[in-house]
């Protein structure tokens, strides 16, 4: 998914769409022959599947690949898809109209239903598999950013690996996001009980801050005039590093992603000058 996410960065554009095709999976038979693998028993009577299972590991890389095959044979323009999501974009509202339509067209006819209410667009700001984008820029939105802000200290290792999960899907937008979050991972190891204290609380209310300020990523530009600058910083417990981007018309750059991470092993007792040699490295 973040290959998809890399390659919209790209694009820049003013327009998007995208179309989620209704009972993906359910529009998809299974073949005579194979349908014996799914049968089941519910309350004393055996059933089989005769269409594509939710639930089966497979079903999403079938489901996948039918549905690039299907866009493939007949021709549908540049798009973006992940599974049953699909996405259109353009300089404007007309172009992408005629784009939507013309993957609809082929959709329907490949087998595939479509809801009115399953199309979202043109618009120039819109939702793709949870993120937010406008202008090529992907963006926190602003129902993630309100539900993080608005949780509670978690009470256990369970509700504290939950928020984990959630904000760490985000963590290209907040930097250093690893130290940020190291008191909190350290309640949630095995070896060791929940013991929520001012640190974790800290870190808590530290990492609902930055996620309520994070800036938007991108978008990726291209040529001669682009200078692209890799900032690293080699710290006590972890290494940091952001890319970003900027034209001549530009005061200031344009992040396109913070990462971080812990030291691994024996990186720990590196001498300085090899940990800023390995956070370059691992920038690069």
């Amino acid at each position: 998914m973040l290959e998809l996410q890399y390659e919209l960065e790209s694009k820049a554009a003013k327009w998007y769409a995208t179309i989620d095709i209704a009972n993906a999976f359910f529009s998809i038979p299974l073949a005579a022959g194979c349908r014996p693998q799914f049968a089941f028993t519910w309350r004393g009577i055996q059933y089989t599947w005769n269409r594509l299972p939710q639930g089966w590991k497979h079903s999403p890389t079938i489901c996948h690949g039918l549905i690039q095959a299907a866009l493939e044979q007949g021709g549908a323009p540049e798009h973006l898809q992940y599974i049953d999501d699909i996405l259109v974009w353009g300089n404007t509202a007309e172009e992408v109209f005629e784009k939507g339509k013309k993957v609809i067209q082929i959709l329907l006819k490949a087998g595939f239903a479509i809801k009115q209410s399953k199309v979202k667009g043109p618009a120039q700001e819109i939702q793709f598999l949870g993120v937010k984008w406008q202008d090529g820029c992907h963006h926190i939105p602003m129902d993630v950013i309100n539900k993080i802000t608005a949780m509670s200290p978690p009470t256990s290792k369970k509700e504290m690996q939950a928020f984990l999960c959630l904000v760490g899907f985000w963590r290209m937008h907040v930097p250093a996001y690893s130290q940020l979050v190291s008191p909190l991972y350290r309640v949630t190891r095995k070896r060791n009980c929940f013991e929520w204290g001012p640190e974790q609380q800290h870190a808590f209310e530290q990492i609902k801050q930055e996620i309520a300020r994070a800036v938007a990523l991108g978008p990726v530009r291209t040529g001669p005039a682009v200078q692209n600058t890799l900032y690293t910083a080699a710290g006590e417990h972890d290494l940091t590093w952001s890319l970003w981007q900027k034209t001549p018309e530009e005061t200031r750059g344009r992040p396109l992603g913070f990462w971080s991470r812990g030291y691994r092993g024996s990186e720990a007792n590196y001498t300085p000058t090899e940990k800023e040699i390995l956070t370059e490295y691992e920038g690069v």
